[in-house]
């Protein structure tokens, strides 16, 4: 196997897929706080929120806010997911530094979750590109790959899918894509099987992965993309989300539980973790009553943990 990255990043993304699928609004205010901290916690790439309609997610209502206020921080990307080119727009007027575009490659799932097929998604895709381009706005345009590896409605998902529309939405005009776990059904040989072949695609323009930890594999997941190549990896703190179309689709991986393996492994995050864990304290006291998950916070680092982990 090639050598392990020296560096990885963590695309905090609890502001967007941990807070849509719990019942709790959080004030915009805290929202900030958060982004506030986790950017002093050395976090560089946070995914804000979505540019859905208010009355679907109205625990998402303030995204145009929060990308304001987050593009005001030094060196921080700030994406946000957009379903549709309405969403784009938005995106593009807000001066987003990213946009997602959810794909799922699984036909039951995608049009459960955005009411279209994934060549409908592909299609949309080279609408954004096409009022991107006109806009002559920088905004990149992220492909994510969704049920990558199986999916509660309809069950596998074959890989030579994933590939078809991974090379369809770099045809569309998606800067780059991503692979994610929707459902939590991937597993270590499948995850480096599959980036391995998505990576003879899109080389790296295959920018992220997104792994959920359903059943408890969402790290074994990330060290077998990391042996294949990825750098980049989506997380919530605390552990929160899922997909609110994806039947038993709880918690993503938990970012303070990576950043802890990716430091303690000596590979480099950025990321101070005794303050990422003082964040996730108070984001715990925000969302009481919700579940949160993750183990670190509650193990505490252990004595061997040396300086490598302070570089923010």
């Amino acid at each position: 196997m090639p050598p392990l990255p020296q560096r990885c990043v963590i695309r905090e993304v609890g502001l967007r897929d941990g807070l849509q699928s719990i019942q709790t609004v959080l004030p915009t205010e805290h929202k900030i706080e958060w982004i506030r901290a986790a950017h002093e916690a050395g976090q560089r790439e946070i995914e804000v929120g979505s540019f859905v309609p208010a009355r679907l997610l109205p625990q998402l209502a303030d995204t145009a806010e929060l990308v304001a206020y987050a593009k005001t921080l030094p060196d921080l990307f700030v994406s946000v997911l957009v379903p549709n080119l309405k969403g784009a727009e938005r995106a593009l007027e807000a001066q987003a530094d990213l946009m997602l575009v959810p794909l799922s490659a699984s036909e039951a799932h995608s049009l459960a979750n955005l009411r279209k097929t994934p060549d409908e998604v592909v299609a949309e895709v080279a609408r954004m590109r096409a009022a991107r381009d006109a806009s002559g706005a920088k905004t990149l345009i992220e492909g994510g790959i969704g049920t990558a590896f199986g999916c509660t409605l309809q069950g596998r998902v074959e890989p030579a899918e994933v590939l078809r529309c991974m090379q369809a939405l770099l045809d569309a005009g998606a800067d780059r894509v991503s692979l994610a776990d929707t459902v939590g059904y991937a597993n270590p040989a499948a995850v480096r099987e599959l980036v391995e072949a998505a990576r003879g695609i899109a080389g790296e323009r295959l920018c992220c992965a997104h792994f959920h930890d359903t059943r408890g594999l969402a790290l074994a997941n990330v060290y077998a993309a990391l042996e294949a190549g990825v750098t980049r990896f989506d997380a919530t703190l605390g552990g929160i989300g899922g997909c609110p179309h994806a039947p038993g689709a709880s918690g993503n991986a938990s970012s303070e539980d990576l950043a802890f393996m990716l430091a303690d492994m000596g590979i480099d995050t950025g990321i101070d973790i005794e303050r990422l864990l003082a964040l996730r304290a108070r984001v715990a006291a925000w969302l009481e009553g919700e579940t949160l998950h993750g183990t670190l916070w509650r193990a505490g680092l252990p004595k061997t943990f040396g300086a490598i982990a302070h570089h923010a």
